[in-house]
């Protein structure tokens, strides 16, 4: 099933990169391979993924011995500053920096340990109360403010955009982030030159793309249906 999966996720980006005149190489697809089993994930390398999204980082530190040295991983959810100490040198990126306080955390434990932590600021593009993230307004604030911080390298933003059954209305959002990356690169802010955009899921990543995701986060669409309490 994860092969077949794949293959179609993997037309579909294909064509939205078509579609935005981008190449598809511009495009990273991270599979979110949260709550899934390691045999599910150990198919989906066979069928050439080579990097893993995460919500939890315990569930990264139980995962990650029983697969292949190649594979990445990425923490995608919310990261709480008490952890930071577990995830240091096992992750290539966290897409969930969320705060000031988060961010002066990694730092100190990424220092301690002489590492260089690649973050992504989450922002809460779509104003949700129930989603985590900076408001679009103070992000650049923030940023700045992370710049100073010497184990810390600013790739770029992440959204969650709301659940929606028509992916079109996500594109306003998407725009948005994009726009705001655009605006706070402008500003030429010392050691701020980001890259990254992690936006798009299962249900909207081709309008992700052709807003411009630099990454996608596809779980349901490449390992099925969430499997809870295995």
């Amino acid at each position: 099933m994860v092969s077949e999966n794949l293959k179609v996720v993997e037309e579909n980006i294909i064509r939205a990169c078509e579609r935005s005149g981008r190449k598809r190489s511009d495009v990273t697809l991270i599979a979110v391979s949260k709550t899934k089993p390691v045999t599910m994930m150990e198919e989906a390398i066979a069928s050439g993924v080579s990097i893993f999204g995460e919500n939890k980082v315990q569930e990264i530190l139980k995962k990650q011995p029983l697969l292949p040295g190649g594979a990445e991983w990425h923490l995608i959810g919310h990261l709480q500053r008490n952890k930071v100490r577990s995830i240091a040198g096992k992750v290539a990126m966290i897409h969930s920096v969320d705060s000031l306080r988060l961010a002066e955390q990694i730092q100190k434990e990424y220092q301690i340990q002489d590492l260089t932590a690649k973050i992504l600021v989450e922002v809460n593009i779509a104003r949700e109360e129930s989603k985590f993230g900076l408001m679009p307004e103070e992000t650049e604030e923030v940023i700045r403010e992370i710049a100073k911080m010497p184990n810390i390298k600013v790739c770029g933003l992440m959204t969650i955009a709301p659940f929606v059954q028509d992916p079109e209305e996500n594109r306003i959002h998407f725009k948005n982030l994009r726009k705001l990356l655009v605006d706070i690169n402008s500003k030429n802010i010392d050691n701020i030159s980001m890259m990254g955009l992690s936006m798009g899921m299962t249900g909207d990543y081709e309008v992700a793309i052709e807003e411009g995701a630099t990454f996608v986060r596809v779980g349901t669409g490449i390992f099925g249906s969430r499997q809870y309490g295995q």
